[in-house]
């Protein structure tokens, strides 16, 4: 099977495409041949090791000081191809999408998981590509908008970079709460934020509507607690999906700041947490925003994409 790596902190240059035995499913596992899996903003930040300020040498202290000792893809949509033994939840053929995690390893045609672990079957109403895309954007965004800011019906919500991945699951999920949600994105995704269901949208190079908000999510660490203080409501809570070591220190020792909270972390990836974001889906708050779709072989073609920040959707590469 073809499989990608990492061979150093760098360019989408550096990743290689090559061959590796199939594996085989051992107890309780399923081998799953990858249909597609999405090339991420977290899969260009683990190759670069470009990250926000303060982050970069936890990060290599975890992954690696010389090169990244992680696997290329998080997330994967495709078929059940073998079953081990012991293993009932599913079946040769079966249609299947799920994470592998911080670990990684979707890059590539053919994959191991447990059975009991972070996988589920594939409903009729996601294809390969938009099943590949289902979770980076969508977790993130449901548990900061449901778990963390609470965000309630007729709330006003504002999503600072609205059509990438996270951004483009915030507009939905909120939509879907029943929050009145503005926008901002470059002027050439204003269609698509609208479509999504904002109503007011600007070009973020000129800024955001004026405002006030009851919840931010700021997507991109460009308004931070500077820019976003004058457009937050009292009790108002402001999202840093992006956010640099000072501010999430900042926030956890400052939480509260003038009637207001700053919240920063990360989500769970679960189970729980992705059998909710199917809920989710099935109820019609959230489906993932397709962007560039390329073949395997173009991996750091979509790289290039992944990390200029300003892709509309999600990218995903299909294999062959």
């Amino acid at each position: 099977m073809k499989i990608a790596s990492y061979t150093a902190y760098g360019g989408p240059e550096t990743i290689a495409i090559t061959e590796a035995p199939t594996p085989s499913p051992g107890m309780g596992e399923v081998v799953v041949r990858v249909r597609a899996a999405p090339v991420t903003a977290g899969d260009a930040r683990l190759r670069s090791g470009r990250v926000p300020r303060g982050v970069g040498l936890l990060l290599r202290l975890a992954i690696g000081l010389r090169r990244p000792r992680v696997a290329p893809g998080i997330a994967f949509a495709g078929e059940v191809a073998g079953i081990g033994p012991g293993v009932t939840a599913f079946s040769p053929g079966q249609p299947v999408f799920g994470l592998t995690g911080f670990k990684g390893g979707a890059h590539r045609e053919y994959l191991v998981m447990k059975a009991n672990g972070t996988i589920l079957p594939l409903p009729e109403t996601l294809t390969f590509e938009s099943g590949a895309a289902f979770f980076f954007g969508g977790l993130t965004a449901a548990e900061f908008l449901i778990d963390r800011a609470h965000l309630a019906p007729g709330e006003r919500l504002l999503v600072a970079g609205a059509t990438g991945a996270v951004g483009s699951a915030a507009v939905q999920i909120g939509c879907h709460l029943g929050a009145t949600v503005s926008a901002t994105a470059s002027p050439a995704n204003h269609p698509l934020a609208r479509s999504l269901g904002a109503v007011e949208v600007t070009d973020y190079r000129k800024g955001p509507p004026p405002g006030p908000f009851d919840v931010i999510v700021d997507v991109m660490g460009s308004l931070g607690w500077q820019g976003a203080r004058s457009l937050l409501a009292p009790g108002g809570r402001l999202v840093l999906i992006t956010a640099d070591l000072a501010q999430m220190l900042g926030s956890a020792i400052r939480p509260h700041r003038d009637g207001r909270r700053v919240l920063t972390g990360t989500n769970r990836d679960d189970l729980p947490a992705m059998q909710r974001l199917l809920a989710l889906h099935q109820a019609g708050g959230y489906t993932p925003v397709l962007g560039p779709v390329l073949p395997f072989e173009k991996l750091s073609e979509a790289h290039a994409i992944a990390e200029s920040f300003h892709k509309p959707g999600n990218i995903v590469v299909v294999m062959s």
